[in-house]
């Protein structure tokens, strides 16, 4: 079977996938080795998965900061969606408004026995019990994890109308020397020609990245999201900060910062969205790596089964192999960032207002 699983990240749910699949290659956005290693063993989980494929002869390939830096790829995948276009009149997002005060309980003075006995209130009793506090009624409940959609985000799929509203775009970390590669380098800065409203750039990343349940938002203190004006936005995926640091733009949008990395920016006046890691790349590969790998195999394929065809000696095994003339390649449907977002479903207060 030529087949090929995208993934983010290879955790073992994804190789048991792969294998159950027996699929040819695994494309693994994150490299499961980072630093050099001397030895692969057993007692190293990650590396338990790269032992076991190998067994099935499963490849691994992964492309990592090439397709973050490539034209076309991960880091304008983004800079297309915060450009992108909503239909008219586009939607807002608006802040929760406080709830009124939560209910009470009020205290009982007699408690039915179903016994038949007496209730504590008529037994006689020297010392009378010190009335309790009132305790507020909690009805809490949350959700199950939840994680952004893996759909591919296509016309066919959201309403988002990507690369739609006038900008410029530049390259914040440009990559030079490489013939065919101009425009190549990490991280975009986007230049909208009129101000875009924060909550409309809000919704347009929720529609583009597979409409999670949630994600951080930070702000300047004082500001209301409703009130703020985006002129300029830089975009960088995963772990932003090394792209990002220094960037004059009013708005910063990546897959995570840290605290004191969002601290600084919001006390600078810009705003911050992230998305947990993952969560900021993993579209990609449905909404583009897919279908751009699925054209460039089949071409490829056909190109090698022809020349191959043509050759002698093949052997019985090589014969069968070119007789496919299929190419598939698919999305993990085990891959997810490891945090998903637990919501209050059942509560008096929804949210609380942003000051």
């Amino acid at each position: 079977m030529n087949s090929v699983l995208l993934t983010i990240d290879l955790t073992k749910a994804v190789a048991d996938e792969a294998i159950e699949r027996k699929d040819c290659v695994v494309v693994a956005y994150h490299p499961i080795i980072f630093r050099g290693l001397k030895s692969l063993t057993l007692s190293d989980y990650q590396q338990q998965s790269l032992l076991r494929l190998a067994l099935e002869g499963i490849s691994v390939y992964s492309p990592h900061t090439a397709v973050d830096a490539a034209p076309g790829g991960l880091a304008d995948w983004l800079a297309d969606i915060v450009t992108g276009h909503l239909p008219n009149p586009e939607p807002s997002t608006h802040t929760a408004q406080q709830a009124a005060a939560e209910e009470t309980i009020p205290e009982e003075e007699e408690v039915n026995d179903v016994s038949g006995t007496q209730t504590p209130s008529e037994q006689p009793t020297e010392e009378k019990k010190k009335p309790q506090r009132p305790r507020p009624k909690i009805q809490r409940t949350y959700s199950k994890p939840t994680y952004p959609s893996h759909q591919p985000v296509d016309a066919s799929k959201t309403d988002l109308e990507a690369d739609s509203v006038d900008h410029t775009r530049s390259v914040i970390s440009p990559v030079t020397g490489i013939e065919g590669f101009e425009g190549a380098g990490m991280g975009r800065l986007v230049k909208f020609k009129e101000l875009q409203p924060l909550t409309h750039l809000v919704e347009r990343i929720a529609h583009g990245v597979g409409s999670p349940k949630g994600f951080p938002l930070a702000i300047p203190q004082g500001k209301q999201v409703e009130d703020i004006q985006i002129r300029s936005v830089g975009v960088s995926a995963g772990s932003g900060h090394s792209v990002l640091k220094g960037v004059e733009a009013d708005l910063l949008f990546t897959g995570e910062l840290s605290h004191h990395e969002a601290l600084a920016a919001t006390e600078k006046g810009q705003c911050v969205i992230t998305l947990f890691h993952s969560n900021s790349e993993r579209g990609f590969l449905s909404s583009v790596l897919k279908h751009k790998l699925t054209a460039t195999l089949k071409e490829e394929w056909e190109r090698v089964r022809k020349d191959e065809a043509e050759g002698e000696h093949l052997t019985d095994e090589w014969e069968d192999a070119i007789k496919d003339e299929d190419v598939l390649v698919e999305c993990s449907a085990q891959d997810r960032d490891p945090y998903g977002v637990v919501i209050l479903e059942s509560s008096k207060q929804e949210g609380k207002p942003m000051r």
